[in-house]
Parts: C-alpha cells; sequence; structure tokens
C-alpha cells in the first residue's frame, strides 16, 4: 500500500475536481431566480416544472453516463486520463452554454453537461480503493465527498457574485475557466493510480473493450448489497437534488430574502454539509463495519426531523438554521456509501460497482427537482413549504435501507465470526 504523500495529493485533488463540478451543476439554481436568464431562454418564472426539469435533465445524463460510460473509461483510459477529458468537456461545454437562447437547446446542453460528468464519482472511488485499504477509506473518503458541499457552499454567493458585479453570461463563463485552468493543471501534477494498476493492459479492440465492460458488469452485479446500496442512494441523492435546486428560491421566495442574503444563506446548510461528511469519515474509521448501516439510520432520522422543523417554523432565520442542522446530518451519511461499495466490491470491479448505485440512484435523484416542481407549482402560497416537505419522504426510505444492511450485517457476523471488522 501506498504510503507516501502522493496519494494524499490526489485526494485532495480530486476533492477540488468535485467542487468544481457542483458549482457547475448548481449555476442554473441560482440563475432562474433571474428575470433576464428565463427570457433569454424563453422560460416562465412560473414554470416551475420547467425549471425543475433543467436539473433533472443533467441528472438522467449524469446517471446514463455513470452507469453506460464509466466501465469504458475504467477499462480504456484510467482514472487521470478519463479526469482529464472530462475537465476539457466541462469546461467546453461550460462556455458555450450562453450562446444557447432557446429553452429546449439550454435543457440539451445540461444533459450532455450531466453525461460528461457522469463518471467523475466512481473514478474516484476506484482511486481511493487502489490507494487505501477498507480499514483507513473513511478519512480519503470523507474529503472526496466534502467536494460535494464545499462546491455547493462557494457556488450559491459565487454564481450571485458573478450576476451582480457583470451578468449571467459571467458565471458560464468563470466556471468553464475553472474547470479548464485549475482542474487540469492539478490532475496532471497529482493524480495517478499505483504501478500496479498501470501496468494492467488496455483492451486493443472494441470487441476486447466490449468483453472487458462485460465482464466488469457482471462483477458489478454480484457485489453484495449492490441493490440496496443503490435504492439508498437513489433516496439519498434525491435530498440533495431536490433541496439544493430549489433552496435558493424558497429562501427567497418564500422566506423572503434579498439576493445577497440568500447566496450565504444557501450557503449555510452546504458547510454544514461539509462538517457532516468530515465527522462521517471519522466515524467510518471507528466504528465496527457491522455497525456502519447506523450512520444511515440515525442521519436519516436526523434530516426528515429537521426539515418538518424548517417548514413550520415561524421565524424565517430559524427555518434556515434547521435546513443547516439537515445537511449536517444528510453529510453524515455521505462518506459511508462509497465505503460500503469499496468493501463490498473487488478491487478491479469497483468502478463498475459505484457506477450502477451512482448512476442509477442519480436517474431517479434527477426526477427529484421537477417532482418538487410540480408540488410546488400545484400549491399556493405554501407550496414551496409542500415541496421540501416531500423530501422527508426520501429519508424514510434511506432509514428503511439502513435497517436492512444493519440486520444483514449482523447476521453475517453471527455466521461468521471475526466478520464484524
Amino acid at each position: 500500500m501506498n504510503s507516501s504523500a502522493q496519494r494524499w495529493f490526489g485526494v485532495v485533488v480530486l476533492f477540488l475536481v468535485v467542487a468544481i463540478s457542483y458549482i457547475d451543476r448548481i449555476n442554473i439554481a441560482v440563475l432562474i431566480t433571474q428575470h433576464d436568464f428565463l427570457q433569454h431562454v424563453g422560460l416562465a418564472a412560473s414554470d416551475r416544472s420547467g425549471q425543475g426539469l433543467l436539473a433533472t435533465a443533467f441528472m438522467a445524463g449524469y446517471g446514463l453516463s455513470a452507469i453506460v460510460f464509466t466501465p469504458f473509461c475504467a477499462a480504456l483510459f484510467g482514472v487521470r486520463r478519463s479526469l482529464i477529458y472530462g475537465l476539457v468537456l466541462w469546461g467546453v461545454i461550460t462556455m458555450v452554454s450562453p450562446w444557447f437562447n432557446s429553452y429546449m437547446e439550454l435543457l440539451a446542453s445540461r444533459f450532455v453537461l450531466g453525461f460528461a460528468e457522469g463518471p467523475l464519482f466512481s473514478l474516484g472511488a476506484s482511486y481511493i480503493k487502489a490507494h487505501f485499504d477498507s480499514r483507513e477509506s473513511g478519512k480519503p473518503n470523507a474529503i472526496f465527498n466534502m467536494g460535494t458541499g464545499v462546491g455547493l457552499a462557494v457556488g450559491y454567493p459565487l454564481v450571485g457574485y458573478a450576476i451582480a458585479s457583470a451578468d449571467w453570461e459571467a458565471s458560464f463563463h468563470l466556471l468553464g475557466l475553472l474547470n479548464l485552468l485549475l482542474g487540469i493543471p492539478l490532475v496532471l501534477a497529482f493524480v495517478r493510480m499505483p504501478a500496479r494498476y498501470a501496468a494492467i493492459p488496455k483492451p486493443e479492440s472494441l470487441p476486447a473493450a466490449l468483453n472487458t465492460v462485460g465482464e466488469m458488469f457482471r462483477g458489478a452485479f454480484h457485489t453484495r448489497h449492490i441493490l440496496t446500496m443503490t435504492v439508498l442512494t437513489a433516496a439519498f441523492l434525491s435530498y440533495l437534488w431536490g433541496s439544493s435546486n430549489w433552496l435558493p428560491t424558497y429562501l427567497k421566495e418564500a422566506r423572503g430574502f434579498s439576493l445577497r442574503e440568500m447566496g450565504w444563506m444557501a450557503s449555510m446548510p452546504q458547510y454544514a454539509a461539509v462538517l457532516g461528511v468530515l465527522l462521517g469519515g471519522l466515524l467510518l474509521d471507528i466504528i465496527p463495519r457491522r455497525r456502519i448501516p447506523l450512520i444511515f439510520v440515525f442521519g436519516s432520522l436526523g434530516v426528515a426531523v429537521a426539515v418538518l422543523l424548517a417548514i413550520n417554523s415561524t421565524d424565517r432565520y430559524a427555518a434556515a438554521y434547521w435546513l443547516t442542522a439537515a445537511s449536517l446530518c444528510w453529510g453524515l451519511q455521505s462518506p459511508a456509501i462509497p465505503s460500503t461499495v469499496q468493501f463490498n466490491a473487488k478491487p478491479e470491479h469497483v468502478a463498475c460497482a459505484f457506477g450502477v448505485t451512482n448512476g442509477v440512484g442519480s436517474l431517479v435523484a434527477g426526477f427529484m427537482p421537477a417532482i418538487m416542481g410540480v408540488v410546488i407549482g400545484l400549491g399556493s402560497g405554501g407550496g414551496l413549504a409542500a415541496g421540501f416537505g416531500s423530501l422527508v419522504g426520501t429519508q424514510l426510505i434511506v432509514l428503511l435501507c439502513g435497517l436492512a444492511l444493519l440486520r444483514n450485517g449482523e447476521a453475517a457476523t453471527r455466521a461468521v465470526p471475526g466478520a464484524a471488522h
């Protein structure tokens, strides 16, 4: 096992790449509050379903890519080259997005951007599996997944500042430059797989590549608890995408915060999520393996209770604080998902197994912004509160999956003494 600082530099770079990718994703969530942007793409301010569908299009492309494209990336290009090619695509697509002057063109561009970003988390999971064993995977998984919260926390005020200082087009240009001028040099400098991975021969023909990918898929679907983890991931990500895409609108319209206030208030839950991810990673390296599903059980309960308290609060600041608490509980669960998949999958199947889990989960979760848009549109004055209330259901599913994993883990421990760790 590589013990040099190089592997940690790679984890930090993956954290930064995830952060950049999440700023890309939530750019639209801020822009749909801007009249000039909506007018440019021909979208009505009252069309909540159409606004939510922009996020759903991204997640549809992301999910399909994570399932279908990830194995080809792992088999043909490897982690490092796949990340570089991905960053090039993200940067170019983001830079040219202001040229699209119709809703359908923008919708298509969000799908393509999602497809380009699809393999990211699976490639990161592969890197961590290659450099860290299961007993020390908690902290690198936590750092890697902290990019989600940091990207969202930085993204809301960054995009808001770009709009306030220049115009909505500037936000796309700024994010494109981040991908091209920051992400690519860092990956080139610090992300490298161990020598034993570099020595694995790559397929020399399309039939050979298809055969390799087929073997990856077969191995992935034989990974223990793959179905439960996929359902859990879908519900887990549904909360993230539902809340992050509608949070700016909720804070501005339902709670009366200004654009500048909204940017920072929307960042508070994301910073809390970062703290939660860090704490969750530390927990992973402390508690026995069979007890890890308890993180899902208590984390999901915390999210559900906090969301209910937020939407029923009469004070707008209290509502924001409760949503911050919900994000903290959500973040606690984040490192446990890749860690569980990494533990149960063989090294050569990690990318594909996590691609299936994350891809299917993302496809399902991608409908959450649109579903919330429908719920919000059907409601009157309390439509936004009803939309956020629907997120509680996602946490009930996480709770049930966590209990199932806990039961299976206890059964396995009784059947195989010493399996606890």
